[in-house]
């Protein structure tokens, strides 16, 4: 049996949370936590908001018990791609693509 959560268009790169991810991956629940708590990453934010998110989904949900959890499979995938435009010198523009991610 396993609990799932999802978080779809937030608002960091796909590349930004990967490394997130690869820490906390095959990890029980109380050190993937911890270590969302304590890593200076813009990431572990959306990420520890999911990842109790799929804790509560297991607890009430399944009935699963909690200190027996782990984090089986995580994943992180690119989202649609805000355009926007930065005035530049001589009237020129250039584009920024504000990425997001879909996990």
């Amino acid at each position: 049996m396993e609990a799932k959560a999802y978080l779809n268009y937030a608002r960091i790169s796909p590349r930004k949370v990967s490394v997130v991810l690869d820490l906390i991956r095959n990890k029980p629940v109380d050190y993937a936590q911890a270590v969302l708590k304590h890593t200076p990453k813009a990431a572990c934010e959306y990420l520890e908001k999911l990842l109790n998110s799929a804790i509560a989904n297991a607890e009430n949900n399944y009935d699963m018990d909690v200190s027996k959890l782990y984090v089986a499979e995580c994943s992180v995938s690119q989202g649609p791609i805000l355009k926007r435009i930065r005035p530049r010198a001589q009237g020129r523009a250039y584009r920024i693509d504000k990425k997001t991610s879909h996990g």
